[in-house]
């Protein structure tokens, strides 16, 4: 009996220990299927035949390794280290390219490398031009990532360029390109477009959702640099460009697109750092696709025309946008607005919090409806508009602080400045604009007032300061304003005139709860001026 017992727990364990092994190659089997189906989802270029010496143009390679993998329902195309030569590259849906830590892709400078030409956008119009070094065209999921080097050798697109002189014979790619556009829309300057050589973009998609660009390092882009259109859902995230010293190399440019995120990037280049757009003159108003719901964040800028620019291609209207947490050092100007007659289009809802700016050649803020100079004609679909712009949070060590200029036809309307801190050569200068707000804002100038204004309805000013006055100039010049309300004021005692009033327009000026006791004349009041200054309680040696 006891030998039976010893038998049948025996059995037991023997039982156990088959199921335990059953399990663990079970395991093990499905672990080998997992990395299996990963490896198959990885497609190394090396495998397609490129060479990672940059010995041979691997474009054919590369096109391999993107068809096997769009053939499988996509996957990642791999870059290990190693230099890469390549002409242009055309991503698929559910594509991701993975530029591994010490890759680098040197893209030709053969111009003949990005044939066939594409439909393209350039300038805001739309065109069949050279193909984009990074191309997608009506693609969803695709993505450029990883730690590598992506570089453009811009110079000899650069120099063909700024050689070019009218008059002299066409080349193939400009009779190209003739050919191929003979019914576009043009622009009201149709100059570019007649000249017939439209340097490619770096990376554009066009027409693409859920685009992702993340990581990588991007140097020497032969014209704008990371340029989508009319895309959904695209995020440019940790990418570094480099491109300074060189023309039109705008750092990233989402255009006519929605649901934008652009976050902890840092950018140098040889024109605006980052710049939204949505079409240019009627060929942007016939498209009628607007650049909204982008959010800019923590990032850095440093060469550039200006940091975070609107227009002056924003035909198409733009419209929710939100900057925030970003420093801008040795840019030409910090946040620009700019459009002209015959572009049309809202630039509205703008929102811009907690930037430092350091170093600006130019003005911290503009918004300029007169960038080209055009003669005042009648509202029409031609007639930009900018309202709804709100500016917070911001200090700067700057040329000028701030340039406002409308159209007589048009004024800009409901912009404020809240919570601003300025050291600059000149103050803030509006003209041709209603509904105007300054709380809180400080601008210690070198030359003239902290604000200039003229033709300007309704007007807020809280508490604005300049605490180095000059002796011979105001701290506030107005001229020709209708339905002024200045409080708060509390200005130092070296300062001479707070508050100058010009113009036979001037009128409905109202005064209340400053404190002026420790100055001589706080408001200066011109012999043209005839409306009188009305009061509120609250102010003391008035």
């Amino acid at each position: 009996m006891l030998k039976q017992v010893q038998h049948d727990e025996t059995n037991k364990e023997i039982m156990k220990r088959v199921k335990y092994i059953f399990k663990t190659l079970t395991l093990v089997l499905a672990v080998i299927t997992c990395l299996n189906a990963n490896a198959q989802s990885y497609y190394n270029v090396i495998k397609y035949g490129a060479k990672n010496d940059s010995s041979k143009l691997a474009t054919t390679a590369i096109k391999n390794a993107i068809d096997a993998a769009s053939k499988s329902g996509g996957g990642t195309v791999y870059f290990p280290a190693g230099k890469y030569l390549t002409g242009a590259i055309h991503l698929k849906s559910n594509i991701t390219i993975l530029i591994d830590a010490g890759a680098e892709l040197h893209f030709s400078d053969n111009f003949d490398d990005y044939l066939p030409m594409v439909k393209s956008r350039y300038e805001g119009v739309d065109v069949t031009s050279f193909s984009p070094l990074f191309y997608a065209y009506k693609a969803e999921n695709i993505s450029i990532i990883g730690r590598g080097i992506i570089d453009g050798h811009g110079k000899k697109w650069w120099d063909f360029v700024e050689g070019y002189k009218e008059g002299q014979p066409r080349s193939k790619w400009q009779t190209t390109f003739d050919g191929l556009n003979k019914d576009i829309i043009l622009p009201d300057d149709p100059k570019q477009m007649k000249r017939g050589f439209l340097r490619p973009p770096f990376i554009q998609p066009m027409f693409c959702k859920n685009v992702l660009i993340d990581g990588i390092t991007i140097r020497n882009s032969p014209f704008w640099t990371i340029n989508p259109e009319f895309c959904e859902n695209v995020k440019v995230h940790a990418v570094t460009i480099n491109n300074p010293h060189s023309p039109n190399t705008d750092g990233i440019n989402p255009e006519s697109c929605k649901n934008v995120h652009i976050s902890d990037c840092h950018i140098s280049v040889g024109d605006d750092c980052i710049t939204i757009k949505s079409g240019k003159d009627a060929p942007g108003r016939k498209m009628a696709i607007p650049a909204e719901n982008y959010v800019i964040t923590n990032c850095t800028m440093l060469s550039g025309h200006g940091g975070v620019v609107i227009g002056s291609e924003m035909s198409g209207d733009v419209r929710k946008i939100a900057i925030s947490n970003c420093v801008f050092d040795g840019t030409d100007r910090g946040i620009r607005i700019k459009t002209a007659r015959g572009r049309g289009g809202v630039v509205e809802e703008i929102r811009v919090n907690n930037i430092i700016m350091k170093n600006i050649k130019d003005q911290a803020i503009v918004l300029d409806m007169q960038y080209a100079k055009t003669n005042v004609e009648a509202v029409s679909e031609r007639t930009p508009v900018f309202r709804n712009i709100h500016f917070s949070n911001i200090t700067g060590q700057v040329n000028q602080a701030g340039y406002l200029n409308g159209l007589e036809e048009m004024p800009i309307d409901n912009i404020s400045f809240n919570d601003i801190n300025f050291e600059a050569k000149t103050g803030f200068a509006i003209s041709n604009a209603n509904n105007i707000e300054f709380h809180n804002v400080t601008v210690n100038t070198e030359l003239g007032p902290s604000l200039k204004a003229l033709k300007v309805n309704t007007l807020i000013i809280d508490g604005l300061k300049n605490n180095q006055p000059l002796p011979n100039a105001p701290v506030i010049d107005l001229t020709n304003i209708s339905d002024l309300f200045l409080y708060n004021a509390f200005p130092v005692k070296e300062t001479a005139t707070y508050l100058k009033l010009n113009g036979a327009e001037t009128k409905n000026i109202f005064l209340g709860n400053n404190n002026f006791r420790r100055m001589k004349e706080a408001v200066k009041k011109e012999k043209d001026v005839k409306a009188e200054i009305e009061i509120i309680s609250g102010d003391k040696g008035q």
